[in-house]
């Protein structure tokens, strides 16, 4: 059984700077984030949310790969859809005044839309669905009931191929769904 060291980073309260370092890969871990935004690890979902945020602070990807790394070990993981679940919401306003919607993962990360994070639209079993960037080439998905109540507060913009919903932040359009006329 793979574990990691966390004793270099266990004091921090924000992100470390995953992206300066360069462990050789130490093995595969029996960790999946699953799609629903649970942690596994060795079959028993992590239920310490601090345990989860701390992991998904040292979170790194390669490629398809994930890895948890710290400045001596990097141990592979394996992510079903995507490693961060938006479970909320809110909207406020910027200093200019323009609206901007705010999400709150499951691990404690807030993306600002427009701000510090992008929303891009992925081929998922046959739908296109939206992810939004969090850091380090990483995305986010929707939990179902955050997504639906985004699409009641969507703006309907017509295209040459359909038409888009669209989320409105920082002065800037996010299509978040298509749909075709019937």
């Amino acid at each position: 059984m793979s574990r990691i060291n966390l004793e270099p980073i266990a004091q921090t309260d924000g992100y470390p700077p995953v992206d300066t370092w360069h462990p050789d890969h130490c093995g595969d871990m029996d960790m999946v984030i699953k799609a629903n935004g649970d942690w596994v690890h060795e079959g028993e979902v992590i239920k310490r949310e601090k345990m989860v945020t701390l992991f998904s602070r040292i979170l790194w990807r390669e490629g398809d790969d994930y890895f948890l790394v710290t400045p001596g070990e990097k141990v592979r993981i394996q992510v079903e859809d995507a490693p961060f679940q938006i479970v909320r919401y809110e909207q406020s306003l910027d200093d200019q005044g323009r609206q901007v919607w705010r999400f709150f993962t499951k691990t404690n990360d807030v993306l600002n839309l427009g701000v510090d994070s992008d929303i891009k639209l992925f081929e998922r079993a046959d739908a296109l669905l939206p992810y939004a960037s969090v850091r380090h080439g990483m995305w986010a998905s929707f939990h179902r009931n955050v997504f639906y109540q985004l699409i009641e507060q969507a703006v309907v913009v017509e295209a040459e191929d359909g038409m888009l919903v669209q989320l409105i932040s920082a002065g800037k359009a996010y299509t978040i769904g298509t749909f075709h006329e019937m």
